[in-house]
Order: structure tokens, then C-alpha cells, then sequence
């Protein structure tokens, strides 16, 4: 048994695909599903398959994270290089932690 894919749902699209892509998914392909929904496919290049799907559909009304959701995590090979990518990309990274001490991992936090 594995994980497919994560599919969350957007309220602009193209706002969504632009900052995840910034973040270094790549758009598998997308498609419109009628009704006004569109779903949009992505993966980072190491992956084999489809691991994100955005959904836009406009007639479900707002979208609201609520109290449910918490965190999507990423590994990445240099957190610093990979931090400093995303400053160049227009994202807005929080500083590189070690809330395990030095020894510990580092985090950085990004909020879409």
C-alpha cells in the first residue's frame, strides 16, 4: 500500500500553480472535468508519479482551509540552497531552524 497523490483545492489556479511550481513541482498535465472544476497534476522531476493535484471549482464556494489541514512536508538535498531558491522565485521562506538543537535536523517553513 503507497500514497498516489494529495489533491487539495484552490480558490486561483493559476496563483497555485505558479507557487508551487516556484517550489519545484512540475505540471504533469491538467483537465478541465466540466462544470467549471479544472484539476491540475504535478510532481517533482525525482518522482515517478502524479504526487499533488490542485482542484479548482468555483461553484463549491469559498475555500477554506479550516482547523483540519496542517502541513504538506518536503526533503530537499541543501535547505539553505533550496531556502535561497525560493527568495529568488518570489516565495517568502521562513528562517532555516534546528528545533533539535545543532545536531538536528533543519526545518524552514513556507505558507501559501
Amino acid at each position: 500500500m503507497r500514497t498516489l497523490h494529495t489533491a487539495y483545492r484552490v480558490a486561483d489556479l493559476a496563483a497555485s500553480l505558479d507557487f508551487y511550481t516556484a517550489l519545484g513541482y512540475e505540471l504533469i498535465g491538467s483537465v478541465d472535468i466540466g462544470g467549471g472544476t479544472r484539476l491540475a497534476m504535478l510532481k517533482f522531476p525525482s518522482e515517478a508519479v502524479t504526487t499533488l493535484e490542485l482542484v479548482h471549482r468555483p461553484a463549491g464556494g469559498p475555500v477554506d482551509v479550516g482547523t483540519g489541514f496542517s502541513h504538506l512536508v518536503v526533503q530537499v538535498d541543501d535547505l539553505v540552497a533550496a531556502r535561497e531558491a525560493l527568495l529568488r522565485a518570489g516565495l517568502k521562506p521562513e528562517p532555516v531552524e534546528r528545533p533539535g538543537g545543532p545536531d538536528g535536523p533543519q526545518t524552514a517553513w513556507l505558507v501559501d
